[in-house]
């Protein structure tokens, strides 16, 4: 099988980062080459991938390198308005140069979030994301995984058409979903390939009836998985470890188990066609 390109989006809160990180280590037991890249304003896959916090405390999210923005845009973040800088930066070699090898193989990027306020010419910032994103979306050959920022904000066209697959992720409630309902029709118009619906938090039978009523019947989204809530993703979480490793026997560890296997016929769907 080929590579796949799978972002995860939705709102703050929902559990984007607990999809990504296990959905990242899943595919890889499987034997595919994973890239998880975290682009979240306050990264935190790497607890969710196993890697210790020690480890990843001594990451500089690319986004706030701004050494490195200087470099390989012409121009640094902050300097002020009116400086001229590369639109379509280098980034081929990043990928290889600044991931973390984690558990079952997979490499972590930590891109970030530019800041959005109060920094000065943020466009060399913005730039050299984008284009990386695009980078990764259009070029990289492995499995990519992005754990987005709430929002599309970091999504262009360019980077949107690339994307095979965009999970969106809610809670049954009604603000979740609200938000799944203003991402649907920009994805679709940005060209995503793909998109699909995961709940997560699930209490009862109640809360996933009327979800999947607003999902799959008001928004056309096929609901491709159901987490139900679950008291060991909890303590995993306090504990600061990966839930494949504290609980891998769990209901939500075993939903996303489901959702691996999904994704996995959708690749080889994709393969055969």
């Amino acid at each position: 099988m080929g590579g796949l390109k799978v972002a995860v989006c939705g709102k703050g809160g929902v559990g984007k980062t607990l999809v990504a990180g296990l959905l990242a280590r899943l595919l890889a037991r499987t034997g595919l080459r994973v890239l998880a890249v975290d682009c979240d304003s306050n990264p935190n896959l790497y607890s969710t991938l196993g890697l210790p916090a020690q480890v990843a405390a001594e990451v500089v999210p690319i986004s706030e390198d701004l050494d490195l923005i200087e470099e390989r845009t012409g121009s640094r973040p902050g300097s002020g308005w009116g400086s001229f800088f590369k639109l379509t930066p280098r980034v081929d070699d990043i990928p290889a140069r600044y991931s973390l090898v984690g558990p079952d193989g997979v490499r972590l990027l930590v891109v970030g979030s530019p800041p959005r306020a109060g920094s000065g010419c943020l466009c060399p910032s913005l730039a050299f994301v984008r284009e990386l994103l695009r980078h990764l979306v259009l070029y990289e050959r492995d499995v990519v995984v992005l754990d987005m920022e709430a929002g599309l904000e970091h999504f262009g066209r360019a980077v949107a058409r690339g994307v095979d697959l965009m999970l969106l992720v809610a809670e049954p409630t009604e603000k979740a979903l609200m938000a799944v309902e203003r991402m649907v029709p920009l994805a679709r118009q940005m060209g995503v390939g793909e998109l699909w619906a995961v709940l997560n938090k699930v209490a009862d039978e109640g809360e996933l009836a009327w979800a999947r009523e607003r999902l799959e019947e008001r928004l056309g989204l096929p609901l491709k998985a159901a987490i139900p809530f679950d008291r060991a993703i909890v303590e995993a979480d306090r504990a600061g470890a990966s839930p494949l490793d504290a609980c891998p026997g769990s209901p939500a560890v075993r939903a996303l188990e489901e959702l691996a296997e999904e994704v996995l016929s959708f690749m080889a769907e994709r393969a055969g066609a």
